[in-house]
């Protein structure tokens, strides 16, 4: 085709795509949105995310408000920093923010594209997948029922620690002890006894680095090549296979093996599942790699923020010894000589919860909350949202915000004696599980775990820093959940 004979076709086309961007820009401008640090070409304001992407975050809502717009690529970010801003997307907008972004390639490979509770999409599929986690694992009787699950693996903790010579890593046996009490309450049996295990211990700790990994591929799709070149996509592909491993063994182990011959005491959730996947009669239908992704889901998000709130807990309170000494103080005076910590006798302790309370302020395990995805256009304070916007609430903001907390960079639990405010998602001041339809459900386990073995700790043992040293290190690292960089050290002398 000779060139001259393309111009009467160009020229339209050149014409029509003016056309289009003056529309476009009509349109945006006449949206009211909120408002936005400067962003870069191509990037957007990925840039600014930074090591610690929740306190980077903060930095820039000070300055440009507790709504704000960024661009993680091509994707508009809406970014709740206080307790109104969370309020008013996670209560008063909660169907409209119910859904959740599925752009996130570690999510996928992990959660076999959202088939668990945290990422599912909004609908009937998740609706099922919560239903049976709650009543067969989270509900409070269930919860109540592990007891002795929580007692003896407590009792265990505390036998290790009294046979350790020297400093104790806290922190590498903290994380031996939440496992063994996720994996009895889920799979039946505890594996950190057995090498497998103590690998999947490692394992579960990388899918949480690799999932509070930015990944820029997810943002901007024709970068993706810079996972492969970084690594990113060799470890990720490695960890989900290895973690996949012990997953489909755990299975098998149950199919071959009759409940009744495993030493129970009652049902796991692993049995729970298969009951379900074998009865084709079952309302609830669930194929084997959804009882995977269920399965991850209960051991990241149990093991990992369990472990993460406790360390930060002790942390805290070595760096702050009246702290420790009106905790246990409180503690001793309520069990006194007996031998074993009742539930009645935890109600009481008052300073206890206050203490767990401001742990989960300053260090909530999860400082951005999993990510929702806006389903429709929707008006937040008289800003325009437009549907597929992505939200992300920032917890750790929320909890230093001034405007909520007198002296909010201080560990004092005790302005939580006076106060009606709880974690359990109606005060949005403190959420670090979530508010609204989408919070998390475990909220009655983790509590009743951390309260035990907290109380327990500072029961039988008196602490403090090693070497004579007078503070704890409290770097923080990157990942999915907020770990302490540096494990944490510790003297125990036992209480007599």
């Amino acid at each position: 085709m000779d060139e001259t004979k393309l111009h009467p076709f160009i020229f339209p086309v050149l014409i029509s795509l003016l056309l289009l961007w003056l529309v476009t820009k009509r349109v945006s401008g006449n949206k009211n949105l909120p408002p936005s640090p400067r962003k870069l070409p191509i990037l957007g304001n990925l840039h600014q995310l930074g090591f610690l992407p929740h306190r980077n975050l903060q930095s820039l809502a000070v300055k440009h408000g507790p709504f704000m717009l960024l661009h993680f690529g091509s994707v508009p970010v809406l970014i709740a920093s206080t307790a109104d801003a969370a309020r008013d997307a996670l209560k008063t907008h909660d169907l409209t923010f119910a859904s959740r972004p599925q752009l996130f390639r570690a999510v996928k490979k992990f959660i076999r594209d959202g088939r668990n509770v945290g990422f599912a999409p909004y609908g009937e599929y998740w609706r099922q997948m919560r239903g049976i986690s709650v009543i067969h694992l989270l509900s409070s009787k269930r919860v109540q029922s592990f007891r002795f699950i929580r007692e003896e693996e407590t009792t265990a903790f505390m036998q290790r620690i009294r046979e350790s010579s020297g400093p104790v890593d806290f922190s590498s046996m903290v994380s031996e002890f939440t496992n063994d009490v996720i994996c009895r309450s889920t799979f039946g049996r505890k594996y950190s006894d057995s090498e497998n295990g103590k690998k999947v211990m490692v394992l579960l700790r990388e899918s949480m680095e690799l999932l509070g990994t930015v990944c820029i591929g997810d943002f901007i799709p024709w970068l993706s090549w810079v996972s492969r070149v970084n690594g990113f996509d060799k470890r990720l592909d490695r960890v989900a296979k290895e973690l996949d491993e012990f997953l489909e063994g755990v299975i098998q182990e149950h199919v071959e093996t009759p409940k009744r011959q495993q030493g129970q005491n009652g049902e796991s959730f692993v049995d729970v599942l298969l009951d379900i996947h074998n009865d084709k009669a079952a309302e609830i239908s669930i194929d084997r790699e959804s009882i995977k992704s269920l399965l991850v889901d209960i051991l990241g998000a149990g093991t990992d923020t369990l472990t993460t709130l406790l360390i930060w807990a002790m942390a805290e309170l070595l760096r702050h010894p009246l702290v420790m000494e009106q905790l246990q103080n409180e503690v001793r005076e309520v069990v006194k000589d007996k031998q074993d910590m009742s539930d009645n006798e935890l109600e009481k302790m008052h300073y206890l919860k206050a203490v767990i309370k401001e742990t989960f302020r300053c260090h909530p395990p999860v400082p951005l909350l999993i990510p929702r995805i806006a389903s429709s256009d929707v008006k937040i304070k008289g800003y325009d949202i437009p549907a597929g916007t992505m939200l992300l609430t920032n917890a750790w903001a929320i909890g230093k915000d001034p405007a909520s907390w007198d002296e909010p960079d201080k560990f004092e639990p005790g302005r939580f004696l006076n106060s009606s405010i709880d974690y359990k998602g109606l005060d949005f001041e403190l959420i670090p599980f979530g508010a609204g339809r989408r919070g998390c459900p475990g909220i009655a386990f983790s509590a009743a775990t951390v309260e035990f073995v907290l109380a327990n700790l500072v029961w039988k043992f008196n602490w403090e820093l090693p070497d004579g040293r007078k503070d704890v290190d409290m770097t923080e690292t990157p990942a999915a959940t907020l770990h302490k960089a540096l494990p944490l050290l510790a003297l125990a002398n036992q209480y007599s």
